[in-house]
């Protein structure tokens, strides 16, 4: 008896495994982050819906936030809270302001008198002296950052009396330290230093006698007044 062959089916192909997808509260937070979430808590300390102390306690938790994830339970209770990440740029955006740079290698850079820092400052010391004099400066920003980093080198940093300073960081065999200072004005600016000192020195402190004069015009700028 004739057999008649049979086609032999080839096994279908298995396709592979789909790529692993990353929770968006595991991915990384920005810098912008980061200062969309301050906004949200300055305007919840502003409208009475933050003491002073919650306030302090949720923004030095969001400048140490690494993740997106970190950041949505600090602003979680509050309106207005919206996801961390920004929106793609649509055409005419206005593009993000640009961080600014002190570098000082085997040298000194200096910034001071009536100037305009920006959200974030980035200061480099690397057997040099930088310096960051804010005591007249002209605040446009509620929070700004200052990120220091000294390799055998000196970063200083002085505010106004009457602002808030706070600071997280570390030394290798350096020095790193903030006198932290509380505000007694409800929504005054907030300079925040991090950084790191290794075989170097990062100092922040309030300049004795020096005041930021027109704060309460700037208070009733940010509440609208």
């Amino acid at each position: 008896m004739d057999l008649q062959k049979q086609p032999q089916s080839s096994p279908e192909a298995t396709p592979p495994p789909p790529a692993p997808v990353t929770a968006e509260a595991e991915l990384r937070a920005s810098d912008a982050d980061r200062d969309r979430i301050a906004d949200l808590l300055r305007d919840a300390l502003a409208e009475g819906r933050l003491t002073a102390e919650e306030h302090s306690e949720r923004i030095d938790a969001v400048y140490a936030a690494r993740t997106l994830g970190e950041l949505e339970p600090l602003v979680r209770d509050l309106p207005g809270a919206r996801p961390a990440q920004a929106p793609a740029a649509g055409p005419g955006a206005v593009p993000a302001e640009p961080d600014e740079n002190l570098v000082a290698v085997f040298s000194s850079a200096v910034r001071k008198g009536r100037w305009r820092p920006g959200r974030r400052t980035h200061a480099y010391a690397v057997f040099g002296n930088v310096e960051i004099d804010l005591s007249e400066a002209l605040f446009e920003h509620q929070h700004i950052v200052v990120k220091a980093f000294s390799v055998f080198g000196n970063v200083e940093v002085t505010v106004p009396e009457n602002v808030t300073l706070r600071g997280s960081g570390g030394g290798i065999l350096g020095n790193f330290e903030v006198d932290h200072l509380e505000s007694g004005e409800p929504g005054a600016p907030v300079v925040q230093i991090s950084g790191m000192a290794v075989l170097g020195n990062v100092e922040a402190k309030p300049k004795r006698g020096s005041v930021l004069r027109d704060l309460h015009h700037k208070l009733r700028k940010h509440l609208g007044g």
